[in-house]
């Protein structure tokens, strides 16, 4: 139904994985070797066999050339941004950040196919997804013997088949290192890390303002398990390190920065954002200026709502700081002017990763527990005949 040809192609090589993968967990065995099996029928058809197809024939979403054009900009003249730009496919709606994952694409050019393909800014997106996601769990850490390391690739490797990585990996990628960086960042949070979780969350905000909540939700979290100072120390790193990325940009070309990242997303640019999917957000503002700023009170009293939240009842683990920011990114991405479904596919990540990371941890202190009833200390067994 999509009009979009990579979504089309994308969905024709994932509709046969996926119908692979439930033929072989209807059909086997039911074991480890037969889930495992399936997961990588459904990766091959929902991530390699489209990625390698897309790849090869240089189709993608505009966004990956938004994100390379702003890497050669950023190498040629230090800003993202163009001061004039003449349609919608030369706004930069992205912080300075996101350019350089468009770098490796203008140092390495498009001449050679090979070269053009190391130089896809998809690939730079996912490696920043795997890796945060890697880091991620080696920071929890890692649950003891075989079997919990393959359920926990089974999992891992089923959430990025799904629809919910598995599309956007394909065709764009631009919202894959923001979620990485965002899962990497609440885990340092809940290892008692604010430090490194300040610059994780500084290279998320320096990516897209929409990582901007989960700043609050960790340092909330930092000021429930280690005080107020570790989240004083953790909120100033993220600060400074996001003013230090985005000052440049904001120095050279201002003017330019605030229409594409604040005005253009909104619906207040001069081009009509294509991010136009029917949520409450984006119908309320098609009424007129009254539904606008209707819309934009609303987004202000949910994010209101969750501030409040964090200061009446902080999240106390990892997925509890991950439900709040998944709360708060629902809203926002509900109630703004403008928008698009596949924006959700970020709360949903940080909910699911963040449950399957918990569960692979070991029970141990300082660590986040696994799901399971608690543990109960044996009791003495008195002597016999003693009462």
């Amino acid at each position: 139904m999509s009009t979009l040809e990579t979504h089309r192609a994308w969905g024709f090589c994932a509709a046969f994985g996926y119908l692979v993968a439930a033929a072989v967990v209807g059909l086997g065995p039911d074991r480890e070797r037969t889930r495992a099996v399936a997961v990588a029928a459904a990766l091959a058809g929902a991530v390699v066999v489209p990625l390698a197809y897309l790849l090869a024939s240089g189709h993608a979403q505009s966004e990956v050339e938004v994100i390379e054009r702003a890497g050669r900009l950023l190498v040629e003249r230090a800003t993202p941004y163009l001061d004039r730009p003449r349609s919608v496919v030369e706004v930069t709606p992205y912080l300075p950040g996101m350019a350089l994952l468009g770098i490796p694409r203008a140092l390495l050019g498009a001449d050679d196919p090979v070269v053009r393909v190391l130089g896809d800014a998809r690939l730079w997106c996912a490696a920043v997804l795997l890796v945060c996601l890697w880091a991620g769990r080696r920071a929890l850490g890692a649950a003891p013997g075989a079997t919990g390391r393959l359920r926990y690739r089974a999992a891992v490797g089923a959430l990025v088949a799904s629809p919910v990585v598995a599309l956007p990996l394909a065709v764009s990628g631009v919202d894959l290192p923001l979620a990485g960086l965002l899962c990497l960042a609440l885990v340092l949070a809940a290892r008692h890390r604010p430090v490194a979780a300040g610059l994780a969350l500084a290279a998320a905000c320096s990516l897209k303002w929409t990582a901007w909540p989960a700043v609050p939700v960790a340092m909330a979290l930092l000021a429930h398990r280690d005080g107020l100072r570790a989240s004083a120390r953790s909120g100033l790193v993220a600060l400074s390190g996001t003013a230090l990325a985005v000052l440049p940009g904001m120095l050279l070309s201002p003017r330019a920065m605030a229409e594409q990242v604040l005005a253009f997303p909104t619906g207040r640019g001069e081009f009509t954002t294509p991010a136009s999917s029917p949520m409450p957000g984006r119908l309320l503002a098609e009424l007129g200026p009254a539904g606008w700023y209707a819309s934009v009170g609303l987004l202000l009293a949910g994010g209101l709502a969750v501030a409040v939240s964090l200061v009446v009842r902080p999240p106390r683990d990892l997925v509890a700081a991950a439900d709040r920011l998944a709360l708060g990114l629902s809203l926002a991405f509900l109630l703004a002017p403008a928008g698009r479904f596949g924006y959700l596919a970020l709360p949903v990540l940080l909910v699911v990763w963040s449950r399957l990371v918990r569960a692979d941890a070991p029970g141990r202190p300082g660590r986040e527990r696994p799901y399971g009833p608690p543990t109960v200390p044996a009791l003495p067994v008195p002597a016999a005949g003693v009462r």
